[in-house]
């Protein structure tokens, strides 16, 4: 039980931090504010960020409208790689074991939208970016850390090469 937890717990806490932050979010903004209305947390910069309550019938960015069974199809291959994936980290390699639990709560938070709404909830507006919301966020800082780890292990396998002797060629 405990390598159990030891080797899926991380996972499992971290997705559902982001899981419950995200729905919480969207619950608070559903509730507050009606569909398209803006509200300016932080006035002096309100022309920069506002919270502004949108929904999405697409992919990120709003791409494909009104795609919600493939994209709900999508988000469910996506989950089932992330567990397959994780299955296969060696043990004591957590910073991994984060990214894809930034990445399964942000697959499991706009998956959950798609689910009950038909639609996911976009809220954060910085202006100059499409509107999205924390389980986009979590996604992108998940996506971002892993090919960073990819990058750094790479990077090491490189200089650990004797010098002046060439990798084999495929």
């Amino acid at each position: 039980m405990g390598r159990l937890f030891s080797r899926w717990g991380l996972l499992l806490i971290v997705a559902s931090i982001v899981l419950v932050a995200d729905q919480a979010s969207k619950a608070f903004v559903t509730s507050t504010l009606g569909l398209y209305q803006a509200w300016a947390p932080v006035p002096a910069l309100a022309d920069y960020f506002t919270i502004t309550y949108t929904v999405n019938t697409g992919a990120a960015f709003g791409i494909l409208p009104g795609g919600g069974v493939l994209f709900l199809v999508i988000a469910l291959v996506v989950v089932g790689f992330i567990l397959f994936y994780h299955g296969r980290i060696p043990d004591g390699e957590w910073l991994p074991r984060l990214a894809l639990g930034l990445q399964l709560g942000g697959a499991l938070g706009n998956l959950t939208d798609r689910v009950r709404l038909g639609y996911v909830v976009d809220f954060i507006d910085f202006k100059i970016w499409p509107v999205f919301n924390l389980a986009d966020s979590a996604i992108v800082v998940g996506v971002a850390l892993l090919i960073w780890i990819m990058w750094r292990e790479d990077r090491r396998e490189k200089l650990s090469e004797p010098a002046g002797r060439e990798p084999p060629r495929s």
